[in-house]
């Protein structure tokens, strides 16, 4: 991890999606959901072998287009403009479902509001009663997909902890998260609760710790 300043430098939106792509194996079928996850199609070098999927019906996105080369009508599921890799195809909606269901899916890398130390995951809505949200794809990709990394603000804008012992917003998926990408660290969620796995230079342990509402643990 690098974007350091004084003591310690948060990454911004765009090295977060660098960091967790790097993470990414080669031969994956992997699904970017809305919000920071679509950016990670940017930072996967054409040379490697990751297929990559949008739930409104792309198999093989490629990265974000220069402004010259842009087609209005090839976006992804959060309507950004996209390209197409070599050998990607366009599938039917419920096709595009058909492979998140049926477990075809390798990762889907999710953005979120709140991950439990168990692996729940909110990232839908705030509260039990806010209205005007709906849960979407997420649902599906959340119990669908073999493995679900979540990226994130380690803290919202409150400074108030996102990584919890237990989720107070109304859950995605139950148990479903196995590794967070946050603007301060990589955490894997395991049968003990989070392990720290990477920091950015200049932020220690304890440092993180006070920022995290759950105990975590050194790899």
């Amino acid at each position: 991890m690098n974007e350091t300043r004084q003591g310690f430098g948060p990454l911004t939106r765009t090295g977060m999606a660098a960091r967790a792509a790097q993470d990414v194996p080669e031969g994956w079928y992997v699904n970017l959901g809305i919000g920071i996850p679509t950016l990670i199609a940017d930072y996967i070098p054409p040379e490697r072998e990751v297929v990559v999927h949008s739930e409104n019906g792309i198999l093989g996105m490629g990265p974000a287009p220069p402004p010259h080369q842009q087609n209005p009508w090839l976006v992804n599921a959060s309507t950004q403009r996209v390209s197409l890799r070599p050998g990607g195809a366009f599938v039917h909606h419920a096709d595009s479902f058909a492979m998140v269901r049926g477990g075809h899916i390798d990762l889907c890398v999710l953005g979120g509001f709140q991950v439990a130390e168990n692996g729940d995951l909110a990232n839908w809505a705030h509260s039990p009663t806010e209205t005007g949200r709906q849960i979407g794809g997420a649902m599906d990709l959340a119990v669908g997909a073999k493995r679900v990394w979540v990226v994130m603000e380690h803290t919202t804008k409150d400074g108030a902890a996102r990584l919890l012992r237990r989720c107070s917003y109304p859950l995605t998926a139950a148990g479903c998260v196995s590794r967070v990408y946050t603007n301060l660290a990589v955490l894997e969620v395991t049968p003990k609760g989070f392990v720290v796995l990477d920091m950015v230079p200049g932020l220690d342990f304890a440092d993180l710790q006070a920022r995290t509402g759950a105990e975590l643990h050194r790899a």
